[in-house]
């Protein structure tokens, strides 16, 4: 992938010259569709991110919410005021590591474990727990069955190791990802007001330092790569663009970042994620307005005679940018060498351009003293470089409705319920999350495998309630629920991505909690197809609808599109993690026993279904159908909280 000759002519323009190897192969980075979102962007407006629980919305590594008291944690959020909040922060992210899973499942799940980690980081917080939506082919395919396998066992090997418990999510099987899988992940971490980081520079004069893990060549070019469709050849000729992780320097530098937020060392940060030292460091400062001056010898590596680009684009893992004071570098680099990290001083935030200067590729010779000459390889505006890139205005398509023709011959009714009850993604998820360490951390209230995790934020308890250990009726609940169900948006995108956002919420009520909060995490095939355009359009919309209606704000996200592969686009994939709260750590029980279900009864709420499209039926029976009529989302709202309160 390199730059369009659109894009080629704009940043000429803005520079007044041609620009140099090293940024275009920036600019091709950043203003990828990974990075810049320039099919999407104009369409998430349509959700709404404002509450008064949101203190940092859309735009930063990770959403951050103020948790309401504990009385009042069991109230819709329409019946909160400001006043029901406390000091106490969650923060909640999500994010994608689709194109390197299908290259290599066990480095690409493991890898993007350790990102949405560091985005949690990034924010100040400490990650307390993870959901993975994964989704692939057919079961019976050999292939799907090793892709499943190798992230399965990377998402537990990573996440094991780090000792951050992976609590939920969801599994599913579907056709549409045999040549493409999914692996979408999001983490929560706990913080307060006081020790709260964003992504924002704060000053020129601060210095920039890059604590981690040494750079390098692993990972280059991974923003272009998660842009384009997949190749035949992709095993092969991508693997270069798939990083590698190390989840005990992972484990250290959660360890050394919680030291800094605690000794108030760090002033913003920024994850090395996609696009690199390129990309975090760019987009550090032009959220403050500012610009930067990088020396590109001064990151630490541990690949010799690394040229520019690669040092700037790398995305080797477990790596942080920070802005310091610069009387308290020496503290920070006290503090990576007692974590055993490395630790670079590499460069300063300034109110001019963003510019990295490199010797490494002058001619010896160059100077008196014999040594080589620095050159600038970058001098652009870190605002261009970051927020520059033109949106795509994008034909699209609405999908059409499927018609009824449901099998002539139905199977019996025994056989029916016994292949829907079988079906993989119906199935037992238990072979999946035994691999994971659940209960790390010791927060885990809830397990895996019922309708959401539940995990107890003690620093919510009052001091009476912290007199008694352990007492689940003080303090705030964290319950946690993820996934999308293919079937539904392949056959309806805006109906089906409805139906994600209302059993997410259900889940949550479930277990006895009311929604806080959302993110979502995009996932589409070629954007440039407008049938797949449209489909996307449709699932957006619908999530945004139904958010709306269930008064719960979408803070955060991520897109994925070019899901595309020579099988053919994925199905519009709308993974939707809902974040809700209740008052203790106890939730009603997944099942009844023996004498307390010969006494009870079991109640159906809501109006039955009239059409059998998107369902677990007809994909063993055979036949089409369209997807089934939701009822009106108005007073959804009010109707979950009804429900959590009796």
């Amino acid at each position: 992938m390199s730059l369009s000759d659109a894009d080629h002519e704009l940043v000429t323009a803005e520079l007044g010259r041609e620009p140099t190897a090293a940024e275009a192969a920036l600019f091709e980075n950043l203003w990828s569709e990974h990075c810049a979102y320039r099919s999407s962007r104009p369409l998430l407006s349509a959700f709404d991110s404002e509450g008064d629980q949101v203190v940092v919305g859309p735009g930063d590594d990770a959403a951050v919410l103020a948790l309401p008291e504990p009385e009042a944690a069991n109230r819709p959020a329409s019946e909160r005021d400001a006043d029901d909040y406390g000091d106490t922060y969650v923060t909640f992210g999500v994010e994608s590591h689709n194109h390197p899973s299908f290259v290599d499942p066990f480095d690409g799940a493991a890898t993007g474990v350790g990102g949405i980690v560091r985005d949690t980081m990034s924010m100040g917080a400490y990650p307390i727990g993870l959901l993975d939506s994964l989704y692939f082919g057919g079961f019976d395919r050999e292939r799907s069955r090793y892709l499943f396998e190798g992230v399965v066992e990377g998402i537990s090997h990573y996440g094991n190791c780090i000792g951050v418990p992976t609590v939920g999510g969801s599994v599913a099987f579907h056709g549409g990802y045999e040549g493409n899988p999914l692996v979408n992940v999001a983490c929560v971490g706990v913080t307060n007001e006081d020790r709260l980081v964003t992504a924002t520079a704060q000053e020129p004069g601060n210095k920039l330092v890059l604590v981690g893990n040494g750079t390098g060549r692993d990972g280059l070019g991974g923003a272009s790569f998660a842009s384009e469709d997949l190749a035949e050849d992709a095993e092969t000729e991508d693997r270069p663009a798939v990083q590698v992780g190390d989840p005990y320097a992972e484990k250290r530098l959660i360890e050394c970042n919680e030291a800094l937020v605690d000794e108030d060392l760090v002033l913003s940060a920024r994850d090395l994620g996609a696009a690199g030292l390129g990309g975090a460091s760019s987009e550090l400062v032009a959220k403050g307005g500012l610009g930067a001056r990088i020396d590109l010898d001064s990151v630490h590596q541990r690949e010799p005679n690394m040229n520019a680009m690669e040092i700037l684009l790398a995305e080797s893992q477990e790596r942080m940018c920070y802005e310091i004071a610069p009387d308290d570098v020496d503290r920070v680099a006290d503090l990576a060498e007692r974590f055993d990290l490395g630790c670079s001083v590499i460069g300063e935030v300034t109110d001019g351009n963003y510019v990295c200067e490199f010797a490494g590729d002058a001619e010896e010779g160059d100077e008196e003293d014999g040594g080589a000459e620095s050159e600038v390889v970058v001098d652009a505006p870190a605002e261009f470089l970051a927020d520059g890139a033109p949106m795509n205005d994008l034909a699209s398509e609405p999908p059409s409705e499927p018609e009824r023709d449901l099998p002539a011959d139905e199977p019996p009714l025994a056989e029916a319920v016994a292949a829907v009850l079988s079906a993989p993604s119906t199935a037992s998820k238990r072979w999946v999350y035994r691999q994971y360490d659940h209960e790390v951390g010791t927060r885990t209230a809830v397990k895996p495998g019922d309708d959401a995790a539940l995990l107890a934020v003690r620093e919510t308890e009052s001091e009476a309630g912290a007199d008694v250990a352990g007492d689940p009726a003080d303090g705030v609940g964290l319950a946690l629920a993820s996934g999308a169900n293919p079937k539904w948006t392949a056959v309806a995108p805006y109906e089906g991505a409805r139906a994600v956002a209302l059993e997410n919420a259900t889940n949550l009520a479930a277990t006895g909690a009311v929604p806080l909060a959302a993110v979502d995490c995009l996932n589409g095939g070629n954007p440039e197809k407008p049938d797949v355009y449209g489909a996307f359009e449709g699932i957006v919309d619908g999530l945004a609808d139904a958010c709306s209606a269930l008064d719960t704000p979408v803070v955060g996200g991520n897109v994925s599109l070019y899901n595309d592969s020579v099988e053919g686009p994925i199905p519009p994939t709308p993974t939707l993690a809902v974040l809700g709260t209740t008052h203790g750590y106890d939730a009603p029980p997944a099942a009844l026993d023996a004498d307390r279900a010969a006494d009870s009864e079991l109640l159906l709420v809501g109006a039955g279904g009239d059409a059998l499209g998107g369902s677990e039926y007809l994909a063993h029976a055979g036949g089409s159908d369209r997807f089934p009529t939701l009822p009106d989302e108005s007073g959804a709202a009010d109707d979950l909280g009804g429900l959590v309160a009796s």
